[in-house]
């Protein structure tokens, strides 16, 4: 695996930064929302997260990260229209959650990717994408979106019948 750049280490540091937060605001809030401050310090970091993983090219070409990178700045986007424009009216708190947890499931694909691709340093635990203990991760990453999408989405309900 290349070595990673100063840009790389800036992305890297502001990935952890995202996931860190991002598993505050869920167990504090139990949803993202913009209007929390540790919201608005997730979504931004994704942002920036995101844009940063769109300029690196250590790995060759254009590549499954940048298709993730482009794919989190569209959940944001659509996250936050939901979010503040109610774009589909009262299924919007549903599809803000569901688009705002997204950009959590994407930044963990890429973070045990590399994570295991590189450490231990010089003997990482997988030298292949197709490695069957990625592929579990991917799998388990999934199967834990769809149920923290669920269990939002009760919550939201449960929080509207009691308003």
């Amino acid at each position: 695996m290349a070595e990673i750049t100063l840009v790389g280490w800036f992305h890297t540091i502001l990935g952890i930064l995202s996931i860190g937060t991002v598993i505050y605001t869920i167990a504090k809030y139990k949803i993202i929302k913009s209007t929390t401050r540790s919201g608005q310090i997730y979504l931004i970091a994704t942002l920036i997260t995101a844009i940063s993983a769109l300029t690196i090219f250590q790995n060759g070409g254009f590549n499954i990260a940048h298709l993730l990178a482009i794919a989190t700045l569209l959940a944001v986007v659509v996250g936050w229209l939901a979010e503040k424009k109610r774009i589909v009216g009262g299924l919007s708190p549903y599809l803000q959650a569901a688009s705002y947890s997204a950009t959590f499931l994407f930044h963990m694909i890429p973070a045990i990717t590399d994570g295991l691709r590189r450490l231990p340093v010089n003997d990482p635990v997988v030298t292949d994408v197709a490695d069957p203990l990625l592929l579990g991760f991917y799998m388990a990453f999934a199967a834990t979106y769809v149920v923290g999408v669920i269990a939002q989405a009760i919550w939201l309900r449960r929080s509207s019948a009691n308003a």
